[in-house]
């Protein structure tokens, strides 16, 4: 059976724990991974303009997607997605989960996610979450996130 990841996310309850464990881990660390790029430029026009829709400001979103890494209880992820209404949404998830997975509670197409597991930022900055996120911004990959963006909108 030749499915997509998103496909097998779609009915990830069904996969079973190793399937959502493990296929959330990489995907959602590749996809991490592909959020960060030295001196980015910012958002596209489309999606600065969308996000300002959304949340008022580019700082208000900042900051909407800043608290939802810092409050996400242990270990996981925040998330910038894209609802099934084509609604620009900030959310977290916790451990391995996405919002592509049908036992997400927040659902839809990621756009830009945080790794807010402590692996990912312990060495730097021990236990100080919020230091870490805020050096976050400094390094997304505009570019590749307005791609998507781009390409969930079609």
């Amino acid at each position: 059976d030749n499915k997509t990841i998103e496909q097998i996310f779609a009915k990830v309850s069904e996969a079973g724990d190793a399937v959502r464990n493990n296929g959330g881990g990489f995907y959602n660390h590749v996809f991490f991974w592909n959020n960060l790029a030295p001196k980015s430029a910012g958002p596209s026009p489309e999606l600065s303009a969308a996000l300002t829709k959304a949340f008022g400001s580019f700082d208000k979103f900042k900051e909407t997607f800043s608290n939802a890494a810092k409050t996400r209880f242990g270990s996981g992820w925040a998330w910038l997605y894209l609802t099934s209404y084509k609604n620009l949404a900030v959310g977290s998830t916790p451990n391995q989960d996405n919002p592509l997975m049908d036992v997400s509670a927040i659902k839809g197409t990621p756009l830009l996610t945080i790794d807010v597991w402590e692996h990912a930022y312990y060495l730097k900055y021990q236990n100080k979450r919020a230091d870490y996120i805020d050096a976050f911004w400094n390094v997304v990959n505009w570019e590749e996130v307005s791609r998507r963006y781009q390409e969930a909108m079609k």
